[in-house]
C-alpha cells in the first residue's frame, strides 16, 4: 500500500511571513480541490500524567489569535485541556500530500463569542448540544433520542434555544505550526514555525514573531 507524491517543492522562499497567512492560503486550496470537509481536523489531548487521546473535531474560526472550536465542556477532551492545556492539531489532506500539524495552548473562548456562535448553528444542532452528556455513558441511543424529542418539544423550530452553560469554545494559540508537502521516495517537505516573543499582545497574534525551520522527513 504505497503512493508516490508528486508534488511541487514547499520552498521557503514561497511562505508567507507569518503562519496563519500560510495556513489560509493552503486551507484555501484544500477548499478549491474538493476536499470532504477540509475543516476537519484531529485534536490530541493528553491528562496531566501523560495519556493521550485524540478525536476529530471541526474548527469553526481562525484567525491571527489562533485555532477555534466548540465542545461540551464535560467532555473527556475538556477535561483534559482544563487540567493539562497543551494540546495538538493535525488536518490531513490525503488528496494533496498535504498535512497540518500544530501544537498550542487551548483556552476558553469568552461567551459572547460562544454565544455568537451558537447562533449560527442549525436548530437541530443546538438541541443537540442540551441532549448529550458528552463523553458520558448512557444506558442506550433510545435514552438520547428521548432527550432530544423532549427538547424538540419544549424549543420548537420559532423558538430560541439558550446556549448551554455546559458547551462554549477552545481557541488554541499556536506556538509551532508545521506545514508538510508529500514527494517522490519519501523525501517529504516539512517547514516548521516556531513562535518567538510574547509581546503585550501576544493573545491578540501582536508582538509575536516566527522563525521557519526545516525539518528531516
Amino acid at each position: 500500500m504505497r503512493e508516490q507524491y508528486r508534488t511541487t517543492p514547499l520552498l521557503e522562499k514561497d511562505l508567507a511571513p507569518a503562519p496563519m497567512e500560510q495556513f489560509a492560503r493552503w486551507f484555501k486550496d484544500a477548499v478549491s480541490a474538493g476536499i470532504h470537509e477540509p475543516n476537519a481536523m484531529v485534536v490530541a489531548t493528553a491528562t496531566p500524567d501523560g495519556r493521550p487521546s485524540s478525536r476529530m473535531v471541526l474548527l469553526k474560526a481562525y484567525d491571527d489569535r489562533g485555532f477555534v472550536f466548540y465542545t461540551n465542556y464535560t467532555s473527556r477532551k475538556s477535561d483534559e485541556i482544563e487540567s493539562n492545556p497543551s494540546v495538538s492539531l493535525l488536518f490531513p489532506w490525503h488528496p494533496l500530500a498535504r498535512q497540518i500539524t500544530i501544537t498550542g495552548t487551548a483556552v476558553r473562548t469568552g461567551r459572547d463569542e460562544t454565544a455568537a456562535y451558537f447562533r449560527t448553528r442549525p436548530h437541530g444542532s443546538q438541541l443537540g448540544a442540551w441532549a448529550s452528556d458528552q463523553s458520558s455513558p448512557i444506558a442506550s441511543r433510545e435514552e438520547l433520542l428521548q432527550r432530544y424529542d423532549e427538547l424538540a418539544s419544549r424549543y420548537p423550530e420559532d423558538e430560541r434555544v439558550p446556549v448551554p452553560p455546559q458547551w462554549g469554545g477552545y481557541r488554541v494559540t499556536p506556538r509551532t505550526v508545521e506545514f508538510w508537502q508529500g514527494h517522490e521516495n519519501r523525501l517529504h517537505d516539512r517547514l516548521r514555525y516556531v513562535r518567538e516573543g510574547e509581546g503585550e499582545g501576544a493573545g491578540r497574534g501582536e508582538g509575536v514573531g516566527w522563525r521557519v525551520e526545516r525539518l528531516c522527513p
